[in-house]
């Protein structure tokens, strides 16, 4: 279940992946938070100055990149090993709205395990 902080970070992201996101939320009994939707510019080249991004071209910019971390069922910690039980769930979800989402943790040269976008 996605609360109320969460859904306010969906703001401003394209419905298709808000869809994708909310009915992955249902999917699992594994909680998890959003931490990123939509970024300025300006937070955009905070991360891409510290090496936490690696262009100014993020698909977060045009509200079509979420970071999301899996948690401990007290929802009190980050669930550093649920990345890809998270992963699953978020294509589970895609493949029953028809919508086409990359996963950064499947990505070779920069792994972003919290990231997805739309393809």
């Amino acid at each position: 279940m996605l609360s109320i902080r969460d859904m306010k970070k969906l703001e401003g992201v394209k419905p298709e992946l808000v869809a994708v996101v909310e009915r992955a939320a249902k999917l699992t009994a594994a909680p998890f938070n959003i931490s990123e939707g939509v970024r300025t510019i300006e937070r955009q080249r905070q991360l891409l100055a510290c090496g936490k991004s690696r262009t100014m071209k993020s698909k977060h910019l045009t509200g079509e990149a979420v970071d999301l971390y899996p948690l401990t069922q007290d929802r009190k910690a980050v669930d550093w090993k649920g990345f890809e039980r998270l992963a699953a769930v978020m294509k589970q979800a895609a493949k029953e709205l028809g919508t086409k989402i990359q996963w950064g943790g499947d990505w070779e040269k920069f792994i972003d395990k919290p990231h997805f976008e739309l393809c």
